[in-house]
């Protein structure tokens, strides 16, 4: 049997997604399975045990326009899959897939649902479930037992290196307990204000931990933010980690504090707990599909009473937001310290 797992979206939808890979191995020890994603992720998944390999799509560089994509369903197409499960449903992966002449292509009817041969209703829009359990269900329905929830990415033996001459350098020991911040995230509507994440940091600080700030490229004003506005110490890398480093780090911290973005599940990934502030309400936005996933973290999300939540497009400045407190996160990362080996 050969498989192609398909997720070309962002950081943590693939990262959501690893138990579905797992799941598929699992079904088909003997078999090929591949994943297609996008280059911004791939270190993610690449050497991952259950893959045999992993192919890119690259739609703003080799695989752009018709010629790109017939150029990519070609590449496809030479490994003969026998099923196709598109985690994400785009236009564009539903159309390769087809050119690849993958018989069997299985997803939620969102793009192009005639174009797949199991097609299930797109309900993840309405958020009543985890984005986990929507892959999951994915599998399912193509007749793959998956019930293990839990995430696992590729590790990269490289990455760890730069974390720890990093560590080093900071003068952070293998006794110091260790709080991250990541004050990023892709839309203003998920974006709790840096000076927020300053007064946390004092207030851990004063707790006898060391604290650190992380962002992705594109986002270092704010952790200069956060540092500007701290009153005690704030740590941050020289630049941001790379995806096949930004693990180790988070594997290193005793907690993190974050967002909604991307490594709150890279953290729950590397066994690492989370408190994550959320803001939105909207359908398929809340914390009931994109919340933390891993034991011991805390989700802390106000419904101000906004309907609908218009996300990105408020006109009332993200009270939502506003009504997370700095008192309340302080308490949820003592919560999880008091109980973190």
């Amino acid at each position: 049997m050969r498989i192609l797992i398909v997720r070309t979206d962002r950081i943590g939808d693939l990262v959501l997604s690893t138990p579905a890979i797992r799941a598929v191995r699992a079904a088909y020890p003997r078999g090929y399975v591949a994943a297609l994603v996008q280059p911004a992720t791939r270190a993610l998944v690449e050497g991952h045990p259950a893959l045999d390999e992993v192919f890119v799509l690259d739609k703003q560089g080799r695989h752009r326009g018709v010629a790109g994509a017939w150029h990519l369903a070609a590449e496809l197409r030479a490994r003969r899959f026998d099923l196709a499960l598109i985690l994400h449903t785009t236009t564009r992966v539903v159309l390769l897939t087809w050119l690849a002449g993958i018989p069997r292509r299985v997803g939620y009817a969102r793009r192009l649902g005639w174009l797949l041969t199991d097609r299930r209703p797109y309900e993840k829009r309405f958020g009543e479930r985890h984005e986990l359990d929507y892959t999951l269900d994915l599998v399912r329905a193509a007749g793959i037992p998956a019930d293990d929830r839990t995430l696992e990415i590729a590790w990269s033996s490289a990455g760890q290196g730069p974390v720890t001459t990093w560590l080093a350098s900071a003068g952070i020991g293998p006794s110091d307990r260790l709080i991250l911040l990541h004050p990023g995230a892709s839309c203003p509507s998920k974006r709790w204000p840096p000076a927020r994440f300053a007064a946390v940091a004092d207030a851990v600080a004063a707790r006898g931990s060391r604290v650190a700030v992380i962002v992705g490229p594109g986002d270092e004003a704010l952790a200069r933010d956060v540092q500007r506005q701290a009153r005690t110490p704030v740590l941050a890398p020289p630049h941001p980690f790379t995806l096949a480093e930004l693990p180790w780090l988070l594997k290193r911290a005793q907690c993190l504090v974050s967002n909604d973005s991307g490594p709150v599940h890279l953290a729950c990934a590397a066994g690492t707990p989370v408190v994550a502030v959320f803001g939105r309400w909207g359908e398929g936005l809340s914390p009931t599909r994109w919340g933390p996933t891993g034991p011991r973290s805390a989700v802390l999300h106000h419904d101000v009473g906004c309907r609908p939540c218009l996300a990105h497009r408020c006109r009332i400045g993200f009270i939502c937001l506003d009504a997370v407190t700095v008192e309340e996160v302080v308490a949820a990362v003592q919560q999880i310290l008091t109980v973190t080996p």
